[in-house]
């Protein structure tokens, strides 16, 4: 199993290059798909537009919300493709994380002019290790 720091060093790398060669402003589902066909070409399992059924007071409720990509089943990342990220695109993130009891999730979002800005990598109770902490940092 790969450690989910070279899981996201591998999504951010695509990224990258996706927001390079395509540029800005496309749609999400766009960047969705062409990003989730290379990491699978990768050797990756992608799921996307993962539902997730959530349970509230005894009450379930199927399909609460979608992930966009779910990544070795250990890495969520949400798409944005808007002028600028908010502090709601990062909350959003933040609340799957918890429900899924995922760690790690990346907030990218390819509608700005370069991705570098449009990158978050969000952490649920999870250390990240030495390695990955420069990047960390950088973004």
């Amino acid at each position: 199993m790969k450690d989910i720091d070279a899981i996201s060093g591998d999504v951010l790398d695509v990224a990258l290059r996706l927001h390079r060669d395509l540029g800005p402003g496309l749609l999400e589902s766009v960047y969705e798909a062409v990003l989730a066909g290379r990491l699978e070409t990768m050797g990756y399992v992608v799921a996307r537009q993962r539902p997730i059924d959530i349970s509230f007071e005894g009450l379930r409720f199927d399909a609460a919300f979608r992930i966009d990509l779910l990544v070795d089943e250990r890495l969520i990342v949400e798409i944005k493709s808007v002028e600028r990220l908010l502090p709601v695109h990062a909350k959003q993130l933040l609340t799957y994380l918890r429900l899924t009891k995922q760690p790690v999730g990346l907030l990218i979002n390819f509608g700005g002019d370069t991705l570098k800005e449009g990158v978050r990598r969000l952490v649920n109770n999870y250390k990240p290790s030495a390695s990955f902490a420069p990047l960390r940092e950088q973004i």
